[in-house]
């Protein structure tokens, strides 16, 4: 099951990097949120995106 699309992906894992990299710098909790991304990014699965019903583009190969 899988509802986050490759662009998405590639989104969230720069942002999750960037957001990582960030938080250990300052010391803050922004490194958490990018955690949260770059596992999404990771396993392709958002369930903010289930809830919300949303699907960007993850295609399956039958």
């Amino acid at each position: 099951m899988c509802n986050v699309g490759t662009i998405d992906r590639i989104i969230r894992a720069v942002a999750g990097i960037v957001l990582i990299g960030w938080g250990v710098m300052t010391q803050n909790w922004w490194g958490a949120v990018g955690v949260v991304l770059l596992g999404t990014a990771a396993i392709s699965f958002c369930p903010l995106y289930t809830l919300l019903k949303i699907d960007t583009g993850c295609k399956v190969k039958e």
